[in-house]
């Protein structure tokens, strides 16, 4: 770790973090309240995919749509029209529509086929952009002069590494560069986040194994084709089980940083505040194993 102490991060001029752990906890609210704070560049790895990786990706897909359209297809074959995605800090919706449903086209789903072809394409973006950390490091401070640096990584980090080998490619890049904080949530989150995915289904990104795994027991258990799979029940079911499957993975990379709870994170209410929560959080971190 680039901080071995409580001392060592209340002493550094330059602080560094990945805040890693299910969406929703407070990675996103946490990093805009230290880059409100000032001195803090806020690299968000959802936003470096949707515009770096797969910008091209959600655009053709727009297009496509709009192809389909009479009017708008004569409107793009002439150049008359540009159709591109507003992606903001807060708003990833185009990444999450294009990787889309599995299912019925019906309602709204896709085959299951191109679902995966999108889902290994997300994967690959975010294991660049993720490498892309210290990049934007030497760049922040280069270009803009900021101290301190914060990566804001997506939900799926855990599906892309292995944090029981000690020589995984990406978090040893990733842990060259930054303290790596683990937000954890309790049960009560976890039921919440549940309840919040049910009343607004959203798609994910899933490890390849656990998704062909979960597909194949769908269709067994409901007796049904693929193009007969209800896209949002099947996302519904899937979701609790994937943040099920997660857990474990998100607490092997513990041992590579620190970890702090969501309720302790929702308490923070300026940079300083923040300080004191980490070098706590290093404080308490059991000595590694000799």
């Amino acid at each position: 770790m680039i901080y071995q102490s409580a001392q060592d991060w209340q002493e550094a001029c330059e602080k560094r973090v990945l805040f890693y752990g299910m969406s929703g906890l407070g990675k996103t609210h946490l990093a805009n309240l230290l880059r409100a704070a000032g001195g803090w560049f806020h690299y968000s790895i959802d936003y470096r995919i949707g515009t770096r990786y797969m910008g091209e990706l959600i655009a053709d897909n727009a297009k496509a749509h709009a192809m389909q359209v009479p009017f708008l297809r004569d409107l793009l074959l002439s150049d008359s029209i540009y159709i591109g995605s507003n992606i903001t800090f807060n708003n990833l919706t185009p990444v999450s529509t294009y990787l889309g449903k599995p299912g019925d086209p019906a309602r709204g789903g896709m085959p299951i086929a191109e679902y995966r072809r999108r889902q290994e394409q997300f994967r690959q973006a975010e294991i660049s952009a993720l490498l892309d950390t210290g990049y934007f490091i030497e760049r922040s401070q280069r270009l803009y002069g900021y101290p301190h640096f914060i990566c804001d990584s997506g939900g799926s980090i855990c599906e892309w590494v292995d944090g029981n080998d000690p020589a995984d490619p990406i978090l040893t890049e990733l842990s060259r560069h930054c303290l790596l904080v683990y937000i954890e949530g309790s049960e009560t989150h976890t039921q919440e986040l549940i309840r919040r995915f049910d009343r607004a289904p959203k798609p994910m990104a899933y490890q390849p194994e656990f998704l062909d795994r979960v597909w194949n027991e769908y269709l067994k258990q409901n007796k049904c084709m693929e193009g007969e799979v209800d896209p949002d029940d099947f996302i519904r079911r899937t979701y609790a089980r994937a943040l099920a499957h997660r857990q474990p993975r998100y607490q092997a990379m513990v041992p590579w940083g620190v970890s702090v709870t969501a309720d302790e994170v929702a308490q923070l209410r300026d940079a300083a505040d923040f300080d004191r929560l980490i070098a706590a959080a290093l404080a308490r971190r059991a000595p590694a194993p000799i």
